[in-house]
């Protein structure tokens, strides 16, 4: 699967750049208007029929030299150079934590302590993993999903209130996708991850055409923009940090900007959530006075 992997990376980079963009006449007789086999091993500083073993999915075994060849003749941002590096060296991802989900109490304890921060922890996949109460409020039914259907690239493609939950919807899924393509690299031969790109690829149209370009992007800090049934469009900005001790798992923070409308709408949500917990809470403890009378 690798080197189809590599092979089909690298043709899909090569495509995108153009002639005149790193010095070469664009030409008349281009069959696409990306950079020819030749050009890129010239630019990489290899032999041509070294690079198209290459692009054939050979079994080819290329040196750290010749991946930073390759990296600067694409012109490979560093997300890509490590995805790049990851298909070439076939790196296995190191053992996945055990436990609920393998994330650990501490990293739940502080999700609860991060009060009306929303917060959730995701696997390198966008599965959802753990939550704290205002992650679950932003996430749409998150909490009430199979743990198999809390996946966040599954619910852009598959659910219909995604297209209205996402303002910009293609931004996200494109992101998700990137991401999704990025874990495949790090480790390729994961069966749920390739139960779940199979299901996609079977259920969405979109979902293959995007899949086919072969864009990676790793975590990251942004802004989103959500369209909250309860309290109307919010701009968060999020920050994602890679947990210790774990391959992928990934602690995912959204802010609003003080005293922006999204950030009196968090407030509005918070507030909101707290209420429906405490009624919770408050059932509960009457239902148990109830059993135990």
């Amino acid at each position: 699967m690798t080197t189809r992997e590599l092979a089909a990376f690298l043709r899909s980079r090569r495509d995108r750049i153009r002639p005149e963009s790193v010095g070469l006449p664009a030409g008349a007789r281009r069959r696409s208007p990306g950079l020819r086999r030749a050009e890129v091993a010239q630019l990489a500083g290899i032999s041509p029929d070294y690079y198209t073993r290459l692009e054939q999915g050979r079994d080819v075994r290329p040196s750290a030299s010749v991946l930073d060849g390759l990296a600067r003749g694409l012109r490979l941002n560093d997300h890509e150079r490590d995805h790049l590096y990851r298909l070439a060296h076939s790196v296995p991802a190191p053992p996945r934590r055990r436990g609920h989900n393998g994330v650990a109490p501490e990293v739940r304890q502080l999700m609860a302590a991060m009060g009306p921060v929303p917060a959730m922890v995701l696997n390198g996949r966008l599965d959802v993993l753990a939550w704290n109460a205002m992650g679950a409020a932003i996430v749409p039914d998150v909490a009430e999903r199979e743990p198999s259907s809390r996946n966040l690239v599954r619910f852009a493609f598959l659910d219909p209130r995604s297209r209205a939950y996402y303002i910009e919807w293609e931004l996200s899924a494109r992101h998700g996708i990137a991401q999704l393509r990025a874990e495949t690299g790090r480790d390729p031969d994961d069966p749920v991850t390739r139960a779940l790109v199979g299901d996609l690829a079977v259920r969405s149209e979109e979902f293959r055409a995007l899949w086919a370009q072969h864009d990676v992007k790793g975590p990251g800090q942004g802004r989103k923009e959500f369209r909250h049934p309860a309290v109307g469009p919010l701009s968060l900005d999020y920050v994602v940090m890679l947990l210790p001790n774990t391959p992928d798992h990934q602690l995912v923070t959204y802010t609003a900007a003080p005293g922006s409308p999204s950030a009196g709408a968090l407030d509005r949500l918070a507030a909101e959530t707290a209420a429906t917990a405490e009624a919770a809470q408050a059932a509960q403890a009457a239902q148990a006075a109830e059993q135990r009378a």
